[in-house]
This record gives structure tokens, sequence and C-alpha cells, in this order.
């Protein structure tokens, strides 16, 4: 009882806690304003109202002006002022006479972009751009795109490049005979607010043109191994990598060790053929792994998932119209500029190579704020953006899709806008960890009871559940615990819930979702549905274990563990989350759970009194 207590008091001091940080540092109290709003009760007498305006000119002593009578009708008046004319009016005698008196909140118009094509690039709305832009544009920082190269575009020609390299021809001419790598650097930094083309995420960036892929699209690990070290000797702070392949190199893996340790950020596009897990390199441990997503937000049917993959970013796909990424490119058969649509988990990458931009950016302008010239020029941004901490930010500022079982998004959707904000805050702290919690739900107990990763709670409560019942038997029945019984009420109950977020490189994911599984959710373990197969989900399976070992002790008694287990879940299942094939989530579904469960509950009663004690 005392535990109890104790954990409901955890429970209501830290509800009071978020509440406090939502109420006292959240957006609604982070405004800026030279004026206050007084809205009086409409019902007071115009000279009530006369003598109450005299009297604010008593109260406040910084000069008030009432020359913004916005709504006489409405009795909505301001009056100049900051945040101590806002407490002097909130604690005097006008609070009795008024509805409300709050600031008058100074809103600006989002930053968007003047492009004329920009209406056309729903990729970048998906992410946050416009709430991004207002926090950080790239300033400082190189990105590296390892690609086929980069042709300067008219929409690329206020971008600025540093030198880069030709390591497929061995020369200083880096110019795109492909396509690809220029329409990957324009989603990263194509001009913006040039009244031409499309916008870019970090366009102040500057862009590092590295090509170790030919004309075709082929390139060899040694050439990109060599551009990696490049890239991160000669000041690249991000890596793109839109390419990827089969088979591991230790040549690749050294090259990507070496650029982290140096403390450069690597992305990598998660591979285009539909595979349970990341290509190379974007499996490497030290890559950040990206996942595409089309227009609808859903995972693109071309691209990988599960093992390896870290975030997931708007990839487009040719379902719908404009469903592809816009950028300017060039058409590799007249070398002239086109502006064009791809598709593809490299169009993805570039999506968080430019967030990461912004992130490093953020960080490095916060590092050296307050410094002298030839101090800030010491910090690097290696030093204050290192990329663990830029994985991080980009992780917790994702939005969670609580429903994945197959990791078809690693940490969630790319969110611009919230990573910004994160970077502004400096490091995670305890604060944004709650925060993070909230906004994904951790911190909403429907969460826990409507799904999550695994959805933890009604897992322990199916498991806990079917106990409470085998130990309710045993008052009654002669019930003995054996670990037939114990293996048949956690299957029946649970399953080896645990292992549904195993994500192993090279092997299906399947099999995990399988002993992952309860016997009721045997039935859309594989595709991995949220809906029940009602043949599972009832007594029918209990039914026929118990027929097939009646006469075999120790294959009964798991029987009977089965049959007890299976009516937890379902009655769980019925209370907190009914959803079943052809039945949908309603009341039908939770009748027929319940129905089943106490059919269930009933079998094992009659069988363990049918027989007596046994083994």
């Amino acid at each position: 009882m005392k535990r109890l207590l104790l954990v409901l008091l955890f429970f209501i001091g830290l509800g009071w806690a978020l509440s406090h940080f939502v109420n006292s540092y959240g957006l609604a109290h982070r405004g800026q304003y030279d004026s206050v709003i007084v809205n009086f009760k409409n019902n007071l007498p115009t000279e009530v109202l006369s003598s109450q305006m005299q009297a604010i000119s008593t109260t406040v002593k910084h000069n008030p002006d009432f020359n913004s009578i916005f709504s006489v009708r409405e009795h909505l008046y301001t009056v100049k002022g900051n945040a101590q004319t806002l407490q002097q009016l909130q604690t005097s005698s006008l609070k009795k006479l008024a509805d409300y008196i709050e600031p008058n909140y100074l809103y600006q118009a989002l930053e968007v972009p003047n492009d004329p094509d920009y209406s056309k690039q729903w990729n970048l709305r998906t992410i946050g751009m416009e709430q991004a832009w207002e926090k950080s544009k790239g300033e400082g920082i190189t990105v590296a795109v390892i690609d086929t190269g980069v042709s300067r575009v008219p929409d690329l020609r206020d971008t600025e490049f540093v030198e880069g390299y030709n390591f497929v021809e061995d020369s200083t001419d880096t110019s795109d005979d492909n396509g690809h790598g220029t329409h990957v650097a324009g989603t990263i930094a194509q001009a913006t607010n040039n009244r031409y083309g499309v916008a870019g995420i970090a366009y102040k960036a500057k862009i590092m043109p590295l090509k170790v892929l030919s004309a075709s699209g082929g390139g060899t690990v040694a050439d990109i191994a060599e551009a990696i070290q490049y890239a991160a000797d000669k000041g690249a702070t991000v890596i793109n990598l839109s390419l990827g392949g089969g088979g591991e190199s230790k040549t690749l893996r050294d090259a990507i060790d070496y650029a982290y340790n140096k403390g450069v950020t690597i992305i990598a596009a998660a591979g285009n053929e539909n595979k349970n897990a990341a290509s190379y390199p974007a499996r490497y441990p030290k890559v950040i792994s990206v996942a595409a997503l089309d227009a609808t937000g859903n995972r693109a049917n071309y691209s990988n998932y599960g093992a390896g993959v870290d975030i997931s970013a708007p990839g487009g796909s040719d379902q719908g119209k404009d469903g592809k990424i816009l950028q300017e490119t060039i058409d590799p058969s007249t070398q002239q500029p086109v502006l064009v649509g791809f598709q593809g988990t490299s169009m993805a990458a570039p999506h968080v190579a430019g967030t990461a931009a912004l992130i490093q950016s953020i960080q490095l302008a916060q590092a050296r704020q307050g410094l002298k010239a030839t101090q800030a020029e010491k910090v690097t941004v290696a030093a204050v953006a290192p990329p663990a901490e830029v994985l991080g930010i980009l992780k917790a500022s994702a939005r969670k899709i609580a429903d994945d079982s197959q990791n078809y998004y690693g940490a969630g959707h790319l969110s611009a806008s919230e990573a910004v904000n994160l970077a502004l805050k400096g490091q995670i702290s305890l604060r944004d960890f709650f925060r993070w919690l909230r906004d994904n739900g951790y911190l909403n107990p429907i969460f826990w009871f409507d799904g999550g990763a695994v959805a933890l709670l009604p897992k322990l409560l199916m498991v806990l559940g079917s106990y409470a019942l085998a130990v309710l038997l045993r008052f009654y029945l002669p019930l003995q615990w054996t670990a037939s019984l114990n293996w048949g009420l956690l299957l029946g109950s649970s399953g080896l819930f645990f292992l549904k977020g195993f994500y192993i490189f090279d092997l299906p994911q399947w099999p995990f979702r399988l002993l992952g599984s309860s016997v009721p959710e045997l039935g859309n373990a594989l595709n991995g549905s949220a809906l029940l197969n009602p043949f599972f989900a009832s007594i029918l399976i209990p039914l026929g274990l118990m027929l097939l070992l009646l006469g075999n002790p120790s294959g009964k008694n798991f029987a009977v563990g089965m049959s007890l287990g299976i009516a937890a879940c379902l009655g769980v299942t019925a209370i907190f989350h009914p959803a079943l094939w052809l039945m949908g989530s309603g009341t039908t579904a939770q009748i027929f759970l319940g129905l089943n469960a106490l059919l269930c509950l009933g079998l094992a009663a009659l069988a363990s009194k049918g027989e007596g004690r046994f083994a």
C-alpha cells in the first residue's frame, strides 16, 4: 500500500511539474509585446469605462496610451506598456471589472520564399522549413555532396561553393553529367528568395562537390572512401551520401570512422530495394541512415526499412500529382538546366543533411557569441556540434510514429522546425527530454494503453492478469506450478513481446514479430497489422490444445496455462484496444473478446477440476 501511495504521489508531482513547465515556459508565454489588451466586461456602462480608463493613468506610471481602441462594442482596449504594465494592471482594481488582461503579442509573417515553384515543394513544408528558416539558414557550415558531381545550374549560382574534386577522372572538374548530384545539392542548399526556381533547406551553407560516381551513376568504394577523407580534411562538417550498395568494406568503414572522429556528421540513403535492412554505407553505426516518405507521410514503397534505419524524411513517389521531390538539376542528355522531380532515399538523405547543417549553424553561432573575432575563429563546428549530439537532436525532435512495428521510420519523421528549436536550447536537458516525452505521448497514460513502441503496459497487464487468474484457480482447484504452466501463461498472454523491437541486419524481421506475439496475435504477426484475427483471438486454439493434450499431464498443464494466458490477453484487449478483423474496434469486438476471455477461463477451470491435482 505504501508503494502504491508513493507511485501515485510521484505521478501527481510529475503532472504538476509538467503543467507548471508548459504554463511557464511553453510557447503560450514566450511571445514579445509592447502593449497590453484590457477586455472590460460587456455590461459596464460607458461612464464607468471612462472612469476606469482615467484610473489606469494613475495606476500605470509610464504614460499609457489608449490610441488603439479597436472594438468599442466589445470593450476591448490596448494600452502601451511592457511586462511591468501588465503586472500593474493585473494586480489593480481593474481586474474585477475586466474579463481578462493580457499581452498584446506581436506576431510576424513566417518566411515564405519568393521562389515561384516553392508551392510545389510539399516536402519542405512537411518538415516545417518556414519555421526553421526563422532560426537558421545554415550559415558557416560546409556540406560535402559525395555524388555524381554538382553543376552550377541557375538556381545554384547564388549558392556558395568551396573547392571540390573529381575522383572519377582525377581532376578539379566536378561538373555533373548525370543530374543526380546536382538535384541532391539543390535540396540541401539551392538558392532561396531569388525569385527563381525552387528553395533549398540550408541555403546559406556552402557546398563541397565531390564527384565519385560516373555518368552512369556507378562508382567504387575506393573513390568514395577517399572523398570522405578529403571532405573531413578540407573542412566539411556534414557529408551527404545519396548512394549505396551491397558488400561490406573495411576501406569505407575506416574512412567513415576517420571523418566521424574529426567531428563530421555523415548521412546516407537507406536504399531503394524495399528490403528489411539498410544498404551500405547507411548501415554503418556511425552513419545516419535515412528512409524515404511519400507525400502522404507513409513509407515510400521502395524504401528500405528495419535494421539500420535511424530516421525518415521526404523521398517522394510517383503516386499522385507532384509527388516527387522537385529541384533544379541538369538534363544529362542536353546538359541544360531542368526543373524536375526525383524520388528515392537519395532524395530523403539531403533533407536530413540540410537540417544537420541548420543545427550545426545554430550551435556554432551560440558558441561564438560574445567572443572577439580572433577567439571566435578558433571555435570549430566539430567542437560544438559532434555527430552524436546532432543525431540526438534529430531523433529527439522527430515526430514519433507510435505504430511502427517494422521500423519503417526509425526515430520518426524528420522535423526541421523542431530540430532547430531544440538546437537553440543547447544541450538536451532533462526539461527537453520531458518535453520530448510529452510531445510524443509517452507522458500520456493513453499512449501506454493504446500503442507505444511495444505497448508495454498492456503486455504487463496481460502477463500479470494470467498469473492472477492462475492464483485465483489455486484457491478453488488443485493447480500446481510447473514449467509447462508458466510457458503456457506467458505465450498465451503476451509472448516474448520484447523481441518485436529487434532489427538485425540481413535477417528477416518476421520471425521476431512471430516470437514476440501472443497466441491471439499470431494471425496478424506476419503483416504487423493491429487487427486481430478472430480465429486466433478466441477459445478455438485453447480448446484444440486441450483436446490434443488431454492425456498428457505436462501437456495439459501447458494447455491450462495457455487458456488462462489467452483469457488475460483477450480481457485486456477488450478493455483497452479492441480491434478485430471484420468486426472493427467497437462494441461488437469488445463483446466478442470479453465472451471468449470468459470461455477460456471456464475451459481452464473445467480442465483443472476434472483432472484433480496434476504435475
